[in-house]
């Protein structure tokens, strides 16, 4: 069993920073790939980056590439999305999620999932 507990959320301008962290309970952190996923108003929970439980292996959602930069501290158990060149549209619930096994980006196929962090982009 594994615990998510996602904070760093707030509001900003277009253009600024953020970085999000999800702190996770359990002994084998290190064997779970994460994901981070979010969820605009209206909108399907959509993936946005995840990571393998090493760390060598990330995948990126298109229309963050180059501006969100996952990573993970398996020492501290606790993964970041560090989230740059914010933009209105990226204005979501953002969620973390873990799964024990493989690395997916469809949000169905993850176990455990956080309470999510609102984040919100003025223009």
């Amino acid at each position: 069993q594994v615990q998510l507990v996602e904070s760093g959320g707030g509001l900003v301008q277009a253009g600024g920073s953020l970085r999000l962290s999800c702190a996770a309970s359990g002994r084998t952190f290190s064997s779970y790939a994460m994901g981070w996923f979010r969820q605009a108003p209206g909108k399907e929970r959509e993936f946005a980056a995840a990571i393998s439980g090493s760390g060598g292996i990330i995948y990126y959602e298109e229309s963050v590439k180059g501006r969100f930069t996952i990573s993970r501290d398996n020492a501290k158990k606790t993964v970041y999305l560090q989230m740059n060149s914010l933009k209105p549209e990226d204005t979501a619930v953002y969620y973390c999620a873990a799964k024990p096994v493989g690395l997916p980006t469809a949000p169905e196929n993850y176990d455990y999932w956080g309470q999510g962090t609102q984040v919100t982009v003025s223009s």
